[in-house]
């Protein structure tokens, strides 16, 4: 495994890969890797002949109030890691070396970016597709590879990718969860033993939310309002609990087939999201 930290020998490098006719698959992360970044880079390696891993904790997604300097960052960990999974390569850049000077270029995807995480972390997105538009250009990856997790990053990505003409396949990978449905993230070693427990009732919220729309009570209102005292029993405070169109990101009155339910919720500190699918 090969790690490189500076953006024009990543590209040198993409080049010559790409010259011998290799495909290269990207899996962009921010660090801090669990299991569901390990399965990310099994199923990259499906898709190419080489599989590139980026780490990079991307400044311009954190708002002012946000965890950046907090931010775990284990980069010896993560190469091991990264090394018995199989990746090829490791591309893990520094702000200075990605954002050498101040950025005067941005890309935003507006209506997708504005509902959910959007309207509690104005210009997120902006920083997520910056920072990925980047990595594509950088990497040249032939396909990239999302977590489910991240509905609202994976469906704005898309659109950009779309819109755009960006020449590279995205792949959606289902959610990994830990044995009592807690959706894996970096965030939750910031949990304490107590918190870590209680967090547990997100994925059984959202469960019982798809199940009460199944059983007919169309009324997003009534299906957030029982998932909400569900969180709340176990000391999650709420930030959003919304039922949406899985393609534009609206909220929905009445809720059916194919919208998505997706929550952003504090235990102490820390913010975590997940969702589910109807």
């Amino acid at each position: 495994m090969k790690l490189i930290r500076q953006v024009d020998k990543m590209q040198a490098w993409s080049d010559r890969a790409r010259r011998t006719g290799k495909t290269i698959s990207l899996v962009p992360t921010m660090g801090c890797l669990h299991k569901g970044h390990l399965r990310l880079v099994r199923h990259a390696r499906q898709q190419a002949d080489v599989v590139v891993v980026s780490i990079f904790v991307n400044p311009m997604q954190f708002g002012p109030k946000e965890d950046f300097r907090r931010y775990p960052r284990r980069l010896e960990r993560d190469l091991d890691m990264l090394k018995k999974a199989g990746a090829d390569i490791v591309f893990a850049s520094d702000v200075r070396e990605m954002y050498p000077q101040p950025l005067l270029t941005v890309l935003e995807v507006p209506n997708l970016s504005w509902n959910l995480c959007g309207r509690s972390r104005p210009g997120h997105f902006r920083g997520v597709c910056t920072v990925v538009a980047k990595l594509l250009h950088i990497v040249k990856p032939h396909t990239a590879v999302f977590g489910a997790k991240d509905f609202q990053q994976a469906t704005v990505v898309q659109r950009m990718v779309r819109d755009l003409n960006f020449d590279v396949r995205l792949v959606i990978n289902p959610t990994v969860r830990e044995e009592d449905g807690l959706a894996m993230s970096s965030r939750n070693v910031y949990l304490t033993p107590a918190e870590r427990r209680d967090a547990a009732v997100l994925n059984r919220a959202l469960k019982e939310g798809r199940k009460l729309v199944r059983a007919g009570n169309k009324d997003t209102r009534d299906v957030v309002k029982t998932m909400r005292q569900m969180i709340s029993a176990k000391a999650g405070r709420v930030d959003y609990i919304k039922i949406v169109n899985a393609e534009t990101l609206e909220d929905v009155t009445k809720a059916g087939r194919g919208n998505v339910i997706a929550l952003a919720v504090f235990f102490g500190r820390t913010r975590l999201i997940d969702n589910i699918k109807i």
